[in-house]
């Protein structure tokens, strides 16, 4: 029947009907049919069971008779009821019955339906509760043997009465409640620290380098102190901004200027604010920061909230924060090698390349989570675009208790701004419009930006370096952030003053710049065959460097031992350049390959292990060279072959089989381009020997020599510290000849050379 009925109720288009068009009354559900019925059959055999208890010597079936001709009222309101509760069921079963009822009587229904759906709802609520307090004041009188009126007023005496024993059970109750509440109270508080626009001191002037994101971000703050400018043409204020970049770029400091030019106070979350033993501490923790944001935004017109770190919190597991380590736990040897600093010649961009590489190959692609903890990235997000509920006791409780409706919240100008050097860790729901709603990038400063960086830098302490001398040094520090160029300048004054100065100079500031990027030299000797292997190894990345690679110019070279590393050659982009081309990855793979070649070449087909870092540079930029990028024999993708299992034969071979003939296909195709450069950078160097012979001696002399330097030996010219001019005699070449013969000897049979390392006349 019920089927048959639902069937009726929708339209030809197989819709639900419409209440308007429905021929039967809505189907009222049980607990709404028996629930007045099941209330007087209560109140009547409460009643009886008061007679019995009044008399013992009444049975039940004559306190029922008494109850029934004493309290006929009560079965008059019952049959009422009942009567009612037929009609409806007829009216929803019947549809002529329904029709002629809506007909004659439909006017009834049409004034209660003047009124709204909230007064309607609110009058059936104290109708019921008055029918209520009827019902308990009779029982309350025939408990009392009082009138129902009276009866009621004497409940408040017995309720007094037995007060001790009630204060105590909800003392008890309230003692467990307020012990919950002042543990999850007092773990949800810290991490969260409020700046007042007196204490923020930061303006927008303080952040160097950034020109074109503060542009942006004006706008954002004008919209905040001058909302109605947008409103009133019916756009919205954006609340949300993501600052995202490399470490050091100025984007806290950036958010911390924010407040201190819109005079707004500045809340600073920590990033391990959230991170919690007990879970549902940081969901309190996350209602407890909007509810302080909100007020301070009403109080002071508008709030700055800076999450920093925010990878620590919005996401779910996206991505694993594992280390540069295999999936084994051994460590990869990486592109910085145990004997030669394998990474320092390549740019950073081929260098960002190999690192992210290798943490593919080392497998960190595991399982992680969101720091927050379950439930507070959620939070989070209700709280950034969540119905905004109404605020305050009597607006909220009283005014609903009258029957009126609340007032609507106010707008909160709410600022969030989030800063990550990981965007791709944060959760998509986070990064929706209506969260956040703008991203800026905070890169790495442009040249004029980095000048700019160590003109405010420089400015704060006694300097003699000239302008020149600065765009020089904004050169060759091309991914200087802000944060590195501070540290920079304040090592280069620890120098000054260690030498019993107060002025920074600029041998200060390159001494400061290699001691930051290389990091201290250690105080150990080679002995005299090590120290002319070493200085060779480095000699053919130097001479292979500064003669094949156009894009890059050599920093400096050295022999001197590291933490990491036995001696390495620096370079940088003389240029600020974002694209890269196969020839430039090319020379790349040449320089990094000419350590192999050189020490075959120099040492009768001998090798060090030295050379590790350097092949696994050139085997990762091959590799994606021929698998990714379209530079290599083929032009096809080995990620998206890998993908769709294209290049798997025939013949019920599986996807296993198909992996590994095209893993095998892309090994023989890296394998011979790498052996061709190979063979390349050994002839070169071939033909360059007498100038690895020669760079390789200026570099036991010096041991560590400038860019200018190593040029001015290779091409025969007068450099900064070293005259390169000698290096061309004939004379001078024979004899750095016989000292190598005499180092290649004493390599072979493990003893001191037999000369000495000759000197510059």
């Amino acid at each position: 029947m019920t089927s048959q009925t639902s069937m009726e109720n929708l339209d030809s288009r197989g819709s639900r009907a419409r209440d308007s068009d429905r021929k039967t009354r809505i189907h009222l559900s049980f607990y709404d049919r028996t629930k007045f019925l099941l209330l007087f059959v209560i109140v009547f055999l409460i009643l009886t069971w008061a007679s019995l208890a009044d008399n013992p010597l009444l049975n039940f079936n004559d306190a029922v008779s008494e109850q029934i001709k004493s309290r006929s009222w009560l079965l008059v309101l019952f049959a009422i009821e009942l009567i009612r509760q037929g009609h409806f069921l007829i009216s929803e079963l019947a549809a002529p019955y329904h029709g002629i009822w809506q007909k004659y009587f439909g006017a009834v229904d049409g004034l209660l339906h003047k009124l709204s759906d909230w007064t309607r709802y609110r009058l059936s609520r104290v109708i019921k509760a008055l029918l209520m307090v009827c019902l308990l004041a009779v029982v309350l009188g025939a408990i009392y043997k009082e009138t129902p009126v009276r009866a009621l007023f004497l409940a408040p005496k017995a309720l007094w009465s037995a007060l001790p024993m009630l204060g105590q059970l909800l003392f008890a109750v309230f003692f467990i409640i307020i012990q919950f509440g002042a543990m999850f109270w007092f773990l949800s508080r810290g991490g969260v620290d409020t700046y007042f626009p007196d204490d923020i001191r930061t303006r927008f002037t303080d952040v160097w380098g950034q020109d074109h994101v503060l542009n942006r971000i004006r706008e954002n703050l004008l919209f905040l102190e001058r909302p109605e400018e947008i409103e009133k043409h019916g756009g919205y204020v954006p609340g949300g901004i993501l600052l995202w970049g490399p470490p050091g770029t100025g984007k806290t400091l950036m958010a911390e200027s924010m407040a201190g030019e819109t005079g707004k106070p500045f809340v600073f979350v920590d990033p391990g604010a959230f991170t919690n033993m007990f879970f549902g501490v940081g969901v309190l923790k996350v209602k407890s920061l909007f509810r302080k944001l909100r007020k301070l935004a009403l109080r002071y017109g508008g709030v700055v909230v800076f999450f920093d770190e925010a990878d620590s919190l919005g996401n779910r597991g996206s991505i694993s924060s594992g280390g540069q380590q295999r999936s084994d736990g051994a460590k990869i040897p990486g592109i910085f090698g145990d004997s030669c600093h394998g990474g320092a010649y390549l740019s950073p961009a081929t260098a960002s390349v190999l690192v992210r590489e290798s943490f593919v190959v080392g497998g960190a692609a595991g399982g992680g989570g969101g720091g927050g903890g379950m439930g507070t990235l959620q939070a989070l997000l209700t709280e950034l675009s969540g119905l905004k509920k109404p605020r305050g006791f009597f607006n909220r409780i009283v005014r609903r208790t009258l029957g009126m409706r609340p007032k609507n919240p106010p707008k909160y100008r709410i600022l969030v701004v989030m800063a990550t050097n990981m965007p791709e860790a944060l959760d998509e729901a986070l990064l929706r419009p209506g969260r956040i709603d703008r991203m800026y990038r905070v890169g790495y400063p442009s040249k004029a930006g980095r000048v700019r960086t160590y003109e405010g830098y420089l400015a704060k302490v006694s300097h003699s370096l000239s302008a020149e001398e600065i765009d020089k040094l904004a050169t060759i520090t091309p991914y200087a952030t802000g944060a590195t160029i501070k540290d920079t300048i304040n090592e280069a004054l620890i120098t000054a003053i260690r030498n019993g100065r107060t002025s920074i100079t600029w041998p200060d500031v390159i001494k400061a710049k290699h001691l930051k990027e290389l990091g201290p030299s250690e105080d150990v000797e080679y002995i005299e065959r090590e120290r002319h292997a070493v200085a060779v190894h480095e000699a053919c990345h130097a001479v292979m460097a500064h003669r094949v690679r156009q894009h890059m110019a050599i920093d400096l070279a050295t022999i001197e031992k590291g933490s990491d590393y036995l001696g390495m050659v620096a370079s940088i982009p003389p240029d600020d350049q974002f694209t890269r081309w196969r020839s430039e990855y090319e020379s790349d793979i040449l320089v990094s390959l000419a350590s192999l070649a050189g020490e075959r070449m120099f040492f009768d087909g001998d090798n060090s292990s030295g050379v590790s870092g350097d092949l696994e540079s050139a085997t990762t930029i091959a590799s994606l060279m021929e698998g990714h990028w379209g530079m290599g024999s083929t032009i096809s993708s080995h990620a998206s072959n890998r993908r769709f299992e294209v290049g798997a034969p025939g013949g019920g071979k599986g996807k296993d089989d198909s992996a590994k003939e095209i893993r095998h296909a892309l090994g023989d195709r890296i394998e011979d381009k790498l052996s061709g450069l190979l063979a390349k950078a050994e002839k070169f160097l071939t033909e360059n020997r007498a100038e690895v012979l020669s760079l390789a001696h200026a570099l036991e002399t010096y041991k560590t020599l400038s860019g200018e330097d190593v040029a001015a030996v290779i091409d025969g010219t007068q450099g900064s510290v070293v005259d390169g001019r000698p290096y061309k005699n004939v004379d001078f070449l024979a004899k750095i000849e016989e000292y190598h013969q005499a180092s290649l000897v004493a390599h072979r049979n493990h003893e001191k050379p037999e000369i000495q390392l000759p000197l510059i006349d």
